[in-house]
């Protein structure tokens, strides 16, 4: 049996095969934060949509969000957020979206939303995600998963179990 992981106390998983979406089609970051967002709406985790988005373009304006190998991360703490969640689109091919990375275009782009009260969370969820993202297995295996089960579940285990 599994070492309690950091997020256990969290009554439902942070991210659901409903919060991912496959062969994703953007316009551009700000399109593909709210494709992502209505996901998040539409489960009930956000209660205000446009706030919600106001809050991560906020974050977005601060630094850029794209991380190295084709990772792009935008997140925000809000008050519109009712529990701590992460939103997954991987972009169709031929479709990366820039978010300010040094090394190009994201193919992968998760949206973790936390509540504005949750300060501690929120950087354990960012700091625990950006170490499993960091590791060019990982990050190939989400790229080349093609099923949102499979998805939801690499991230939901790499925060699980990133601590042991």
């Amino acid at each position: 049996m599994p070492l309690p992981g950091p997020f256990d106390r969290y009554d439902a998983q942070l991210t659901t095969p409903g919060l991912v979406i496959l062969e994703m089609v953007a316009e551009d970051r700000v399109d593909a934060a709210r494709q992502l967002a209505q996901r998040l709406k539409d489960a009930g985790r956000v209660d205000d949509l446009d706030a919600f988005l106001a809050d991560v373009a906020s974050r977005e304006h601060q630094l850029a969000t794209g991380l190295p190998g084709g990772i792009g991360l935008p997140h925000a703490r809000s008050e519109h957020v009712t529990r701590p969640s992460i939103a997954v689109g991987v972009a169709k091919y031929g479709h990366p979206l820039d978010f300010g990375a040094m090394d190009g275009p994201a193919n992968v782009v998760l949206l973790i939303a936390t509540p504005a009260s949750s300060f501690s969370e929120h950087l354990e969820v960012l700091a625990t995600l950006a170490r499993s993202l960091s590791k060019q297995g990982f990050r190939e295996s989400l790229r080349r998963a093609n099923d949102a089960d499979i998805i939801a579940e690499l991230i939901n285990s790499s925060l699980v179990f990133a601590d042991h």
